[in-house]
């Protein structure tokens, strides 16, 4: 429930007003008064006679602590949990945030990422300590599981689990598109959560942000994320490098989806080549790549691109959508 009848005083003491300001870059004002316009202008406190109410979206945007307006809001507080195998046998670390969603998301993205273990495939190629999970996927997909989420679900909240061999995060609530359509579709649950965390610059804008997870785990040679939603939750798996003969079937064919939605939505075309780029391949391999695509197609996940040439050699392939 929102607070009513709040002192300035009040408002000033429950919400982090000095990194609401740092966020949207805009220098703090001189006086209270002014600070408070702002935030009433923003509809995230409105005047009545009896003072003023903080409204639910500031409180989960702005608290300095969730716990200070509600043991229900800050039940919606994320939990993190840091498993020490690729199990749930052995917890390493656990920790429950009680700061609002935009006042403490950096300091959540680093602990997250500061966790994950080194890529050392990735170190070896670019001479530098890289970490498993690049920051930019961890936040994109931290800020999707915080806006997308279900929040008349009770009792329950953002998950995000780490394990030895991949990161898990979900959120209560299930999607309101197909997860086949992450890459080129946005429609969000809650409207104005996204769009107050888009002008703080957490969120992307509309649609753009798998794009960049699936960029990002192919810049970072890691398998293909997996999105997947079961009966309450939607999750997304975000996984440790793998070597291409590891993978499974399953994972080349997501790869292989992934990264021609990636290309149209970017105005260009998958092909054997560019496939093969994607999973650092060489030319050698371009038969095994061709099976990949075959499993792809046979899915009903990719077509040929009947405007270009169709010998398998210089083929182009679309998302079965496009």
């Amino acid at each position: 429930m929102p607070i009513s009848n709040a002192s300035p005083e009040d408002v000033i003491a429950l919400l982090d007003t000095q990194t609401y300001f740092e966020l949207l870059k805009i220098p703090y004002p001189t006086n209270r008064d002014a600070v408070l316009e702002r935030l009433s202008k923003q509809q995230l406190i409105k005047q009545t006679a009896q003072g003023w109410t903080i409204t639910n979206l500031a409180a989960i945007l702005l608290a300095k602590k969730l716990d200070a307006f509600s043991p229900a809001l800050a039940r919606k507080a994320p939990r993190v949990i840091i498993y020490e195998g690729n199990n749930k046998l052995q917890t390493r670390d656990e920790k429950t945030g009680n700061r609002g969603y935009a006042v403490g998301f950096d300091r959540l993205v680093d602990f997250v990422h500061s966790a994950a273990p080194q890529n050392r495939f990735i170190e070896e190629v670019l001479r530098e300590e890289v970490k498993m999970f690049p920051a930019q996927a961890l936040r994109e997909l931290i800020a999707n599981a915080l806006v997308h989420q279900d929040f008349l679900a009770t009792g329950t909240s953002v998950m995000i689990e780490m394990y030895r061999d991949r990161i898990e995060i979900s959120n209560p609530g299930i999607p309101p598109i197909k997860v086949e359509r992450f890459i080129d579709e946005n429609r969000s649950r809650n409207e104005q959560l996204a769009d107050t965390m888009r002008r703080f610059g957490i969120c992307e804008e509309k649609g753009s942000g798998i794009d960049k997870v699936v960029s990002a785990a192919e810049y970072f040679q890691l398998p293909a994320p997996d999105f997947r939603v079961g009966e309450t939750r939607t999750t997304a798996v975000l996984f440790a490098h793998q070597d291409f003969t590891d993978m499974s079937k399953a994972d080349r064919t997501r790869a292989c989806y992934q990264h021609c939605c990636l290309l149209y939505v970017n105005n260009k075309r998958m092909s054997n080549q560019t496939l093969r780029e994607r999973f650092r391949l060489g030319e050698s391999q371009a038969a095994t790549v061709s099976l990949i695509i075959g499993a792809a197609k046979e899915a009903g996940l990719i077509k040929t691109d009947e405007s270009e040439s169709t010998s398998t050699r210089y083929a182009r392939y679309l998302p079965f959508w496009a």
